[in-house]
């Protein structure tokens, strides 16, 4: 099953702050490792908020909101999409890559499959 794992910024994050040359040796070797193993299908970090928007809709309007974003804590930093066996599995994945990194906050989701709307 897979599972999207969604990592939160922190505030270095959103300054722009770049991991170092170790954490993104040793990043990049985890992501390789994964991938190869067949348990990494995709992932990608992104840009501080202050690089995009945010749209809002109500009643059919659509808001544009241009970044920054005040609370860091609460932007996406970037994604993982996992074929694993468990939750459990995924979340292991997470607890490593978080770790690695040193993001605070980990979300794991599993993703919708179009047999499960059946």
């Amino acid at each position: 099953m897979r599972y999207m794992v969604m990592h939160y910024e922190t505030e270095a994050m959103e300054n722009g702050v770049t991991p170092t040359p170790e954490q993104q040796a040793a990043i990049g070797e985890y992501m390789r490792e994964s991938a190869m193993a067949g348990v990494l299908l995709g992932g990608e970090g992104v840009h501080p908020s202050s690089a995009g928007a945010r749209l809002e809709i109500a009643d059919g309007d659509v808001r544009i909101i241009d970044g920054p974003f005040a609370e860091a804590k609460e932007l996406i930093a970037g994604f993982a999409i996992l074929e694993v066996d468990s939750l459990a599995e995924a979340i292991e994945h997470a607890r490593k890559f978080a770790l690695m990194t040193g993001v605070e906050r980990v979300d794991v989701r599993r993703v919708v499959e179009f047999s499960d709307l059946q």
